[in-house]
């Protein structure tokens, strides 16, 4: 594969969908190729229970430039009744992280991101605590400390949403955030905000999760990572995953394992978001691993 990063042949990512019917793949490979572009990867998926079809393309393209191709991809999609995207991936994504006092998935990100595992360019950390303005000061990113009371929440989220907006950001990443955002900030955020949560949900909701697990004697214990909505904790599912435990495990070996599957869990779905393998499908999505 030919790197992302070479500008003699920029890489992008066509992303669409629309109602199904037959010729598609063939249309956006004709079309593809009547601009120069040269196919690297492609994937589709066609939801019978829905009627709808969806795709992901990478390709290289050398004869047009990014703002020509863009009008060309436009015209061609409203040809087909498509909903699309279409993104440069020598580009890493724009981030911002939002954290409060439990810093596993932050710093796991932060370590991903700095050792080139992820697609991102985390711009900014927000926090209601100060906890972790030093880790934030290791990697060189600012941290913004932002307190948060039932007095304040409105003002507090007009300036996440202010420094969101001020850095560029796509994606959003709520990495053991713990307040509930508003409706409306859902809204604003909708389809580029991922939360982790401490469950295979939707088991186990509210404080001391593992203490919760514990008591019940599970022999599963899990992590999901989804996008925010205004439906708290029930937002289109990115990824999923689970840890075998036994009766054997104290409340501390079940937060461990817990940590580690939270964090990789939401590692994997901020790197699918941000190489654009998501598509949302109503309440659930497509990911084109």
């Amino acid at each position: 594969m030919r790197d992302n990063h070479d500008t003699m042949n920029p890489t992008y990512v066509l992303t669409l969908s629309c109602k199904d019917k037959p010729g598609i793949v063939h249309a956006v490979s004709g079309f593809l190729l009547e601009h120069g572009g040269n196919i690297e990867e492609a994937a589709q998926y066609n939801d019978h229970d829905t009627g709808l079809f969806f795709m992901r393309v990478q390709f290289v393209c050398q004869r047009l430039i990014a703002e020509d191709l863009r009008t060309e991809v436009r015209l061609f999609a409203q040809t087909h009744g498509m909903d699309w995207g279409l993104h440069g991936l020598a580009a890493r994504m724009p981030t911002v992280i939002m954290v409060s006092q439990q810093g596993h998935c932050l710093n796991d990100l932060l370590f991903r991101w700095k050792s080139g595992l992820l697609p991102i360019d985390i711009r900014a950390i927000i926090s209601n605590h100060r906890d972790f303005y030093q880790l934030a000061a290791s990697y060189n990113v600012p941290f913004q400390h932002l307190p948060v009371t039932a007095a304040t929440k409105a003002q507090v989220e007009a300036r996440q949403l202010e420094i969101i907006e001020q850095e560029g950001a796509d994606l959003v990443v709520l990495a053991r955030y713990m307040q509930v955002l508003s409706n409306d900030m859902c809204r604003q955020l909708a389809g580029k905000a991922i939360n982790i949560h401490h469950s295979f949900l939707p088991s186990f909701k509210g404080a001391k999760p593992y203490y919760q697990a514990h008591d019940r004697g599970v022999k599963l214990i899990g992590a999901t990572a989804h996008y925010v909505t205004a439906d708290l904790d029930e937002g289109p599912i990115i990824e999923q995953d689970v840890a075998r435990v036994d009766h054997s495990m104290t409340v501390d070996d079940l937060t461990g394992i817990g940590r580690d599957t939270e964090s990789q869990v939401l590692a994997r779905a901020v790197k699918w978001h941000s190489e654009h393998r998501v598509l949302l499908n109503g309440h659930r999505t497509v990911v084109f691993r």
